[in-house]
């Protein structure tokens, strides 16, 4: 006898769709920072764009939970981190401080936004390579994009709470968010915080942090995000340091080690 013939199955399955639509509703809230931006509505635009870089964290780990990652995830997370995380900071920092100096103002914007798409290309390029010195260290390559995008609007963080107009002059919003792009191409190492690990000791104390953190965030988020970017500057040149030191011990590891052992 025949074994009873079976249907197709047809449309798409539930865990093909939900990443890449956690995706598209980033990609949703880093255009209406552009919308509240225009309106002047300078608070909603960066909460707008915090909450497109809560989403684009989401979004990988929900295919890898799912088992629904595919290529073409993957190029619509790429488009929407420029869009996000390089188009939007980039206009609403325009609109906020560098519309002052057209000219010059509009460099920084374009720099920001292009550079942001450069810096997602290379990381495109280089997803399929097996040797990746910063990545197999547990560090990343320059500033992520949306560490990025948080760290040009820092003068507008400072403006918030402060309320000193000097925060918003271009002579120091232009210079600021020029270094801030060019950290993202550049091949600075960058600590990776998602390849860090804990002792187990310490749980309590992480967890304390944790709390600490998110109510601050909460009675005074402008502070902490202040807090918080100046905090990650200051922490690049160690992270570099730390880099360098796990580069010379790979470098002499081949002399040091003996026939007899090849670990």
């Amino acid at each position: 006898m025949r074994p009873p013939l079976r249907r197709p199955v047809r449309g798409l399955p539930l865990r093909a769709v939900a990443p890449n639509a956690v995706t598209a509703l980033a990609l949703c809230f880093g255009l209406s920072a552009i919308r509240y931006a225009i309106g002047g509505e300078w608070e909603r635009a960066v909460l707008m764009i915090m909450v497109a870089g809560v989403l684009d964290g989401l979004d990988g780990r929900v295919a890898r939970m799912l088992h629904g990652a595919s290529r073409f995830g993957a190029e619509l997370d790429s488009l929407s981190d420029v869009v996000s995380f390089g188009v939007s900071p980039a206009v609403v920092v325009y609109l906020w401080a560098l519309i002052g100096v057209p000219k010059l103002g509009w460099i920084c914007a374009l720099v920001l936004a292009v550079f942001c798409a450069l810096r997602l290309a290379r990381f495109n390029a280089n997803i399929d390579v097996s040797e990746q010195p910063h990545k197999s260290a547990g560090f990343l390559t320059g500033v992520p994009a949306p560490a990025g995008a948080l760290l040009a609007m820092l003068p507008m963080y400072c403006w918030f709470w402060s309320d000193l107009d000097w925060f918003r002059s271009p002579l120091l919003v232009a210079p600021w968010v020029a270094f801030v792009a060019l950290m993202m191409v550049s091949s600075v190492a960058t600590f990776s915080w998602s390849s860090m690990r804990l002792r187990r000791n310490i749980r309590f104390e992480a967890l304390a942090v944790i709390v600490l953190f998110g109510a601050a965030l909460l009675t005074a988020p402008w502070q902490t995000l202040t807090v918080l970017c100046v905090g990650y500057v200051l922490a690049i040149p160690f992270s570099v340091r730390a880099y360098s030191r796990v580069r010379r011990l790979r470098a002499s590891a081949p002399r040091d080690a003996s026939p007899a052992d090849p670990a």
